[in-house]
């Protein structure tokens, strides 16, 4: 079938949370020829307060670059997946982009927040990426700041209970690569950074 466009049959909110919302879409697909598809259901997650997430990739030391990971705590990986995992998982610094953020200003607030480390200078690293668009249209925005020698401010915080016992951690950017590699870190948006900031600093070099 050659799809020209999607015929919405009906739409409504099926739950809601705190944070989130499930949405459920009545579909059929119309064709180019004018055919039409069996209805069905689409089921996704939308986010009220932020639809898309800066990732801030905070580095130092040119010529032996190191890379900030925070270790924090990520309850649908405890609760969500018959395994056991770590309490903690290394990532970069990200937060959500609320609506009236700018990228280039969300980034700042969310190092000082998250690490305590003050940046003056942002740069994109790359185009944002969907990581799970058939659950949620949420877009990863990618961005690189380069810290200069600090004296680390006690994080700020956003005032959540949950991120009691986060901690944070200085890594060569190659141990960080590997330790991707090897599965010992397991956040996409997290690979995606550290080689794309990879990317960067050895232009640089």
């Amino acid at each position: 079938m050659d799809v020209k466009s999607i015929e919405v049959l009906g739409d409504e909110r099926i739950g809601q949370g705190g944070f989130l919302v499930l949405r459920r879409l009545r579909l059929r697909l119309v064709g180019a020829d004018g055919s039409r598809t069996k209805e069905g259901l689409w089921d996704f997650v939308e986010r009220p307060m932020g639809l898309d997430a800066v990732v801030v990739a905070l580095w130092r030391n040119a010529k032996k670059p190191e890379v900030l990971l925070r270790h924090g705590l990520r309850v649908p990986l405890q609760f969500g997946r018959p395994e056991r995992r770590p309490l903690l998982g290394a990532e970069l610094v990200a937060g959500i982009l609320e609506p009236s953020d700018e990228l280039k200003a969300r980034a700042p607030a969310e190092a000082m927040e998250e690490a305590g480390l003050r940046i003056e200078r942002v740069e994109l690293l790359g185009p944002p990426l969907f990581p799970s668009p058939g659950m949620c249209a949420e877009l990863f925005h990618f961005v690189a700041a380069e810290v200069p020698d600090q004296v680390p401010a006690a994080p700020l915080g956003d005032g959540s209970p949950f991120e009691e016992g986060a901690r944070l951690e200085w890594a060569s950017l190659d141990d960080a690569l590997r330790r991707c590699a090897s599965g010992e870190i397991q956040d996409m948006k997290t690979e995606i950074g550290l080689r794309r900031l990879r990317e960067k600093v050895t232009s640089i070099g």
